[in-house]
């Protein structure tokens, strides 16, 4: 979602919509199996994925997978799609929805930071992929791995490497970024799937968490906890990040968990202004809701369609199935579409759970269509049918879209 993990996209001279003729694919590149979304900087794709060797896998949300393989963190030349480097290690796999790593990779000047299914969080030279340290959350840190794996993707910020580790007083974990020693632990809580974030408002800067029990804002450099607002969303699946426009965060899971909180500009303090009821607010599971002038806008995963929310009193203003399917025919159980603002308009890029890259303008009023461009088929599997649960990479003018077979990159020059 952005160097600000804000969901808004900066480049220009990008497509104002896609057109009838599609778009031009630069290049494909062979992968293996993942969820986790590529990452790009400075010339470079990264990519992170799962080669089973063996085991059988399927996705059963009560039963654990048991499989053989390998993580893989493979670079890609930006402009060709050639491989520079491939970084592997055998990594058995016992989690459900077995597909792969669900953690993007985090970039950072020389280095990239990857944090694996079963909690192996390595740092590794962007230019040739050698190891600079990795630790073992299970090993070190006697991590119990989460049934849908570990899925807080490392954020790093000044000398510190943040991410979700769970147990008592390490729900959340800071590690040194150059050595991967820990510099302070905070909350008792389990590590839930949600990527952490630092917001800044008024003076204070604050590191926050959603576990399975709460919303929780700490110290970036201590970890000393700062406000706790409480939200237990089903099965622990607190997925989707908070997100936050001026002194407003909204902060959403399934069915009907979701809270509108109201930030202190004086102090690190919130309080809370709605709750998420049936037929109101937006309950998010995959992909993170995006908050534009008061308006909340994401897929729901009771309906399966996107929704448009007012701010102010959580009150549904339109919801449509356009995101997350071609037509209106049938119910999509949690129908996912990952939604990227453009900056400076109303424009998204929306890529659907159907390999579909959309182009759309959202409003209080509605939805707008500005094109659709199928990038690739969907090959994982959910509720019995095929699915891309991938957040694509921005930069360069290009989408960079995966699914568990390849990569693509899209042109989306004007």
């Amino acid at each position: 979602m952005g160097n600000s993990r804000d969901g808004l996209y900066r480049e220009t001279g990008i497509i104002d919509e896609i057109p009838e003729s599609g778009l031009r694919i630069k290049w494909r590149a062979p992968i293996y199996n993942g969820y986790a979304g590529p990452a790009a900087a400075n010339g470079r794709v990264f990519v992170f994925d799962y080669e089973q060797t063996a085991g059988k896998a399927f996705n059963n949300s009560g039963e654990r997978a048991k499989l053989t393989g390998r993580e893989r963190l493979v670079a890609i030349d930006a402009k060709s799609g050639k491989t520079l480097w491939t970084h592997a290690y055998d990594c058995p796999y016992s989690i459900s929805y077995p597909n792969g790593p669900r953690c993007t990779p985090t970039i950072e000047g020389e280095h990239v930071f990857t944090l694996g299914s079963e909690g192996d969080l390595k740092c590794l030279q962007v230019a040739d992929g050698n190891v600079v340290w990795s630790r073992s959350l299970q090993n070190d840190l006697n991590a119990e791995v989460p049934i849908w794996g570990f899925a807080s993707h490392p954020l790093v910020d000044g000398d510190l490497l943040y991410t979700m580790v769970g147990g008592d007083g390490q729900g959340v974990v800071a590690f040194d970024k150059r050595t991967g020693e820990v510099r302070w632990k905070a909350l008792d809580a389990a590590a839930g799937y949600c990527p952490l974030s630092i917001i800044k408002v008024g003076k204070a800067r604050q590191l926050i968490a959603f576990h399975p029990d709460a919303i929780v804002s700490l110290n970036p450099e201590s970890g000393k906890q700062y406000w706790s607002v409480p939200m237990k969303p089903s099965y622990g699946m607190s997925i989707s990040q908070p997100m936050v426009e001026g002194n407003r965060m909204y902060a959403s899971s399934i069915h009907n968990e979701a809270v509108l909180i109201e930030l202190a500009t004086d102090q690190p303090a919130a309080r809370e202004l709605w709750r998420g009821e049936p037929k109101s607010a937006v309950h998010c599971a995959n992909a993170t809701p995006i908050l534009m002038e008061g308006v909340i806008y994401g897929t729901d995963c009771v309906e399966g369609c996107l929704i448009a929310v007012d701010g102010k009193s959580g009150s549904r203003l339109w919801k449509t199935f356009e995101a997350t399917k071609p037509s209106e025919e049938r119910f999509v159980k949690h129908g996912t579409a990952f939604l990227t603002r453009i900056a400076g308009s109303n424009r998204f890029l929306i890529m659907s759970e159907t390999g579909d890259l959309l182009m759309a303008e959202l409003s209080e009023k509605g939805y707008k269509d500005l094109g659709r461009f199928h990038a690739l088929d969907p090959t994982a599997e959910c509720f019995g049918r095929s699915v891309v649960w991938s957040h694509p990479a921005y930069a360069n003018q290009t989408a960079y879209i995966r699914n568990d077979k390849e990569i693509v990159a899209v042109d989306l020059a004007r």
